[in-house]
């Protein structure tokens, strides 16, 4: 019996995660059509991508054109790219949160989110309490599946200039023999990684919501299929 072919959704596709998202999504031929929101045109051109041009901060006004079989939400933002707070969460809390209300007003059962490393909604540090808020915001929409990826530092390079972070993974590289044991949760991860994990999740059963930086790698280790 043939499979039938699915439609996704990307939010975050201009960034480093979820530029890789979607580029695997387009070559697989599980999916049918891949519909990006974004605030700004992408570069990428492909017959099965559909981009939807507008402001992510006002996701819920694009609520009719939001359909599809699954969501792969790679919204994130630094404290150096927005230093406002009140904007910091409207973007790492408010879009994802948002994703996940659309998802269920619109019967999409599928939402995988990035979050991060250290999330918690009790944390006194901020940017680990917004992610945890928004994990658990997300996750009390109960949606048939949704599970939050918690990578540790994200290696790669990005387009954008961050020395802060840029110097720290060169510090992580250095000291990666000394990841051992239970430090090894704090070794880099590539985004090729996360992407793969999180279609994986999205394709496969997995009984945990909260999945780690290297149950990450285990996932990808499978593959996209």
């Amino acid at each position: 019996m043939e499979r039938k072919q699915k439609e996704a959704i990307v939010l975050g596709a201009t960034g480093l995660v979820g530029g890789i998202v979607l580029d695997l999504l387009l070559e697989d031929d599980r999916y049918k059509k891949v519909t990006v929101f974004s605030r700004r045109a992408l570069e990428t051109t492909h017959p099965k991508l559909n981009t939807i041009i507008g402001n992510l901060l006002q996701l819920d006004t694009f609520a009719s054109g939001f359909h599809g079989d699954e969501v792969f939400c790679c919204i994130g933002t630094t404290k150096a790219k927005t230093p406002n707070k009140d904007t910091y969460r409207k973007i790492d809390f408010g879009i994802p949160s948002t994703a996940a209300k659309l998802c269920k007003q619109n019967g999409i059962g599928t939402f995988i989110v990035v979050s991060a490393m250290g999330a918690d909604s009790g944390s006194p540090i901020f940017y680990n309490r917004i992610k945890g808020e928004m994990e658990e915001a997300v996750l009390a929409v109960g949606l048939e599946k949704t599970h939050s990826v918690q990578p540790a530092l994200i290696g790669g390079t990005r387009d954008e200039k961050r020395p802060g972070e840029y110097f720290f993974k060169k510090l992580m590289n250095t000291l990666d023999f000394l990841m051992i044991g239970p430090f090894r949760q704090y070794k880099i991860i590539l985004p090729e990684t996360i992407a793969k994990a999180m279609i994986w999740l999205a394709n496969n059963p997995y009984d945990k919501k909260r999945v780690p930086s290297e149950t990450l790698k285990e996932l990808a280790a499978h593959g996209t299929s």
